[in-house]
């Protein structure tokens, strides 16, 4: 939306002989030159309308009524910038979203699944060795492992990774130490716990990407066994 109202401004212009006067009560048109200013008003506030039904009039009056007599509150550069931090915001809110609902439908579906705080959500396959409670950030795992997209499309699979657990992703530490040396387990990752807004060009891994993963812990080394 915010994309199509700011490509608008070529279009807005042209209607400026109209909108300037946009508070105003009269319907009367003065000359054929209103008219069709007139005329390109409605086309403009139509095609906002149908983007946005709550845009802001005034504002938009404002903005243009400000350009022509060369006084605008923003530079297009300012604008921009503007323009591309709402764009980022209102796509990761809408991601953030779509992730919340899919991850709460997922749970109603298969009870067997459970959410953590960060919204990490596991169901544990095979229970192994337990007693992995005191993994420090210099242990060392070796997992086999594939990623896929919410839709199923593996990104990224391996028949064996080895690693130090700090450098597992934040959302795959604690299922890891749940399930134990041995132990397999899915898990949905929300994008926060795994590559967040940035993603991963290199993997293949787009941002706000939500993640599953499916994993086989093989063997965990310790550095120092008490």
């Amino acid at each position: 939306m915010l994309k199509k109202i700011f490509g608008l401004g070529v279009v807005t212009a042209m209607a400026v002989a109209t909108l300037i006067g946009c508070k105003s009560g009269s319907n009367r048109l003065e000359s054929e030159a209103d008219s069709l200013a007139y005329v390109i008003g409605l086309n403009v506030g139509h095609s906002l309308m149908r983007m946005d039904s709550t845009l802001n009039v005034d504002a938009v009056c404002m903005a243009i009524k400000d350009v022509y007599e060369q006084r605008a509150k923003m530079t297009m550069s300012d604008a921009r910038d503007y323009y591309l931090g709402q764009k980022v915001y209102f796509v990761y809110e809408k991601a953030m979203a779509y992730e919340e609902q899919f991850l709460a439908d997922l749970t109603k579906r298969d009870r067997s699944f459970v959410r953590t705080r960060d919204g990490v959500t596991y169901k544990i396959e095979k229970l192994g060795d337990q007693d992995v409670q005191s993994l420090s950030s210099r242990d060392t795992v070796r997992i086999a492992y594939s990623v896929r997209d919410h839709a199923g499309v593996v990104i990224r699979e391996a028949d064996t990774l080895r690693c130090s657990y700090r450098d597992l992703l934040d959302g795959l530490r604690d299922v890891v130490r749940i399930a134990g040396n041995g132990g397999r387990f899915e898990a949905w990752l929300p994008s926060k716990t795994a590559y967040g807004s940035a993603g991963d060009a290199e993997l293949g891994i787009a941002p706000n990407q939500l993640l599953n993963y499916r994993v086989e812990v093989l063997d965990i080394k310790y550095r120092h066994r008490r």
